[in-house]
């Protein structure tokens, strides 16, 4: 067992914060450089940053680059506290029950953590309080955590002494060339990449949030397991915010929302992951959908149509079969030929592109579509409308010359921020995202893509993030999330570069001189998908729509039955004007019906009675609690659209 390796004939250069460098040795620890700098930061320390990434104090530097020190003040600090946090959780439960086996704890430790847990029994509420206590409780014990890194041999023959025989299945999983290092605090110990807080007292308190039944791997053919999530933070004051957040975030949930207002719903005869969208949903998805298509024109887009399957041939020139196959449905045959149905929108625009000769003067050229794809996500991961298997992409695919390249990505960088502006975001987070292990292309086009990508974002002013390795096979990407009312962020634009679709599909373009050259794709959503950005939207709004896109705008409510003749008339000339509006004229007094009309979140409210109907005029209730009284049908036109202009 190995606790670091080093070469120390070589040296690296190292970024301070403050714009100053540092020479250290290969092999160097981050907390060896927090001790050299002062016995106070390296009491702080939890974590360090190398070129963005967090990595942990005890890992051996192999690498030089811009560096920090993570101390418990720094934001950063509660990833690693929650990381950390799942180890001591997981402890708990091994101590409580010491014949359970242990699977995989959570790679986003931004809000909470989790683990898996192969156990004979349901976890109970009692159960959870027990594990929370004893969580607690061990943060007291002041335990290091430890690193070390271990051959393969040695890890297998480590957890099949240990009895953790999910553990020695997840090794076989670990790619031959990726290091294998496990983390040990007081007795427990388990397979992990860090990083962790020096000792555990450093985390200040640990919640157990819930539990659920999950699957091996998320596939519903393999064992049961229990699932418990859980969350910690560095104090009381940020677990109770964090718990104010939840039962916010519980209010806005799409999907109990979506039921509410009867927008959408999933059904056990159709499958899980695919959409059933209702009258009124399906309404809001039309106006958005209206709304993209309108940009798209007037922004030079040209809108194309593609088939939902197509030959496993094509799949195969593009690479999805090889680098997306598991995200992919299993093959069907067509008189006697394997078809897939489409994960994805590129190639079907590519046999377009394909379909004649271009020239340079045709480019760019830029196909948009209302693509909806199918992807296989395993049961135990789909959730309402944000994580599904069948969704609408709002793609769109620009081929380009290489003298093009940026000024495009530039262009689709100001159409993304003007379409969320469209609905309300105006704050996001940008990541540039970098070349992964699995890909393919050269050197010199993922370098030349990458800095494309990372010049427009800087061009632009755009402060962005590097996500290292996350990048798709064929390219670098850029990611943009966008931040909700509740301060979350959600996944939504993506704009990939691409050299590799044109070369594998021999696309070819006549340049000036004659000879044929070959273009560069751009991939690009600009609200990721239709199902995912409208579940945002519920969530966002709590169902209370932006005026233009609530589905019902108006609700005329009359009084009595005396008042109805007038308040159809109105209801007719609402219609009439293009103003969405329902007529509710059930025999039920006001209060019922106004209080029902703001359950359903509809934003104007006409009420009609006796005063309305000698002087011909209407009263008007905004969901929000304004009140125009007595106005004119005209006057309300007039107003209406002005609030519904604002709201776009």
């Amino acid at each position: 067992m190995n606790t670091s390796t080093k070469d120390e004939s070589l040296m690296i250069d190292l970024e301070m914060p403050d714009g100053s460098f540092r020479q250290a040795k290969v092999g160097t620890t981050a907390l060896a450089i927090a001790e050299s700098i002062g016995s106070g930061l390296k009491r702080a320390a939890v974590a360090a940053k190398l070129n963005e990434r967090l990595i942990d104090l005890r890992m051996p530097l192999k690498e030089g680059g811009k560096f920090q020190i993570v101390t418990l003040k720094d934001d950063a600090a509660g990833e690693v506290i929650r990381h950390s946090a799942e180890h001591i959780m997981a402890d708990a439960v091994k101590r409580l029950w010491p014949d359970v086996q242990i699977d995989v704890g959570r790679t986003d430790h931004s809000e909470k953590f989790q683990y898996d847990f192969k156990i004979n029994r349901t976890f109970t509420p009692e159960d959870l309080k027990r594990v929370e206590q004893l969580a607690n409780d061990i943060l007291k014990e002041k335990a290091l955590f430890e690193r070390s890194i271990l051959s393969r041999d040695e890890a297998i023959s480590f957890f099949k002494k240990q009895g953790e025989a999910l553990k020695v299945k997840r090794i076989a999983d670990i790619p031959e060339d990726q290091e294998i290092t496990i983390y040990k605090h007081a007795q427990f110990t388990d397979l992990c990449r860090g990083p962790h807080v020096q000792t555990s007292d450093q985390i200040g308190v640990i919640k157990i949030l819930e539990s659920s039944a999950s699957y091996w791997k998320g596939d519903e053919k393999e064992d049961v397991l229990q699932r418990i999530y859980g969350t910690a933070f560095r104090n009381k004051k940020e677990l109770e915010d964090y718990l104010h957040r939840i039962e916010e975030a519980r209010r806005r949930d799409h999907r109990k929302i979506g039921k509410e207002l009867d927008l959408f719903s999933v059904s056990d005869e159709v499958g899980p992951g695919l959409i059933l969208w209702h009258p009124k949903g399906a309404l809001i998805r039309h106006l958005i959908e209206d709304h993209w298509k309108k940009e798209h024109l007037r922004a030079g887009y040209d809108l194309v149509y593609s088939p939902h399957l197509a030959k496993q041939s094509m799949w195969k020139t593009s690479g999805h079969t090889g680098f997306y196959k598991d995200n992919m449905f299993s093959p069907m045959d067509v008189e006697e030929q394997p078809y897939l149905i489409k994960p994805m929108n590129c190639p079907f625009h590519i046999q377009i592109y394909q379909s004649h000769l271009r020239s340079y003067r045709d480019l760019p050229i830029k196909l948009a579509e209302l693509g909806t794809v199918y992807r296989y996500e395993r049961s135990g991961v789909l959730h309402g409308l944000l994580r599904v298997r069948g969704f609408t992409q709002d793609d769109a695919h620009l081929f380009v010359t290489p003298d093009q390249l940026n000024h495009e990505i530039e262009e689709v960088l100001t159409f993304v921020t003007s379409m969320f502006a469209t609905y309300g975001f105006t704050e996001y987070a940008i990541f540039l995202s970098t070349r992964p292990k699995d890909s393919v292309g050269s050197d010199e086009e993922w370098e030349v893509a990458t800095n494309a990508l990372k010049q427009a974002l800087e061009r632009k002013s755009l402060d962005y993030q590097i996500d290292p390795g996350e990048g798709v096979f064929y390219g670098p990407k850029i990611d943009i999330k966008i931040k909700d009312a509740l301060g979350r962020f959600w996944q939504c634009a993506t704009i990939q570069a691409d050299f590799n679709l044109p070369e594998r599909f021999h696309l070819e373009f006549v340049d000036q001189d004659g000879t044929k050259r070959r273009p560069i794709m751009i991939h690009r959503a600009l609200l990721g998908s239709i199902e995912r950005f409208f579940g945002c939207l519920v969530e966002h709004y709590v169902g209370a729509f932006p005026i233009w896109l609530s589905p019902v705008q108006s609700v005329v409510l009359p009084i009595t039955t005396k008042h109805r003749a007038y308040a159809a008339q109105i209801f007719e000339k609402i219609r009439a004007s293009g103003v969405r509006v329902e007529f509710d004229d059930r025999n039920e007094k006001l209060g019922f019906k106004i209080r029902e009309a703001q359950l359903k979140k509809i934003p104007f409210m006409i009420v009609i009675g006796d005063e309305e109907v000698s002087t011909e005029t209407l009263t008007v209730r905004h969901r929000s609690g304004e009140q125009w009284d007595s106005i004119s049908f005209d006057t309300f036109l007039e107003k209406f659209w002005e609030e519904e202009k604002k709201t776009r």
